[in-house]
């Protein structure tokens, strides 16, 4: 929950740098993202996602292009994934 919170932040935080380099005419875009957790990598993956929709939501963007989603199992047998898709205001 954590990290999910503070890649929201960054987030939100990049699309705020993003709007005042852009020019007034330009698509404001920034590439958001959202981390899942859980016992298997189809949890993981699932929560990842729907934690990218909400940091997409959240700054107020719509999503474009494809998701792009990076999975981890640590030791623990916990699996980890983070999930980017680019959004424009």
């Amino acid at each position: 929950m954590k990290n999910r919170t503070v890649l929201i932040q960054g987030v939100a935080a990049a699309a705020i740098i993003a709007a005042g380099a852009l020019p007034a005419s330009a698509a404001k875009c920034v590439k958001a993202g959202g981390q899942g957790t859980g016992i298997t990598p189809e949890i993981a993956k699932t929560m990842s996602t729907i934690a990218l929709a909400n940091a997409i939501t959240n700054i107020g963007a719509k999503a474009s292009g494809k998701i792009s989603t990076t999975c981890e199992t640590t030791a623990f047998v916990v699996s980890t994934c983070t999930s980017y898709q680019r959004a424009c205001k």
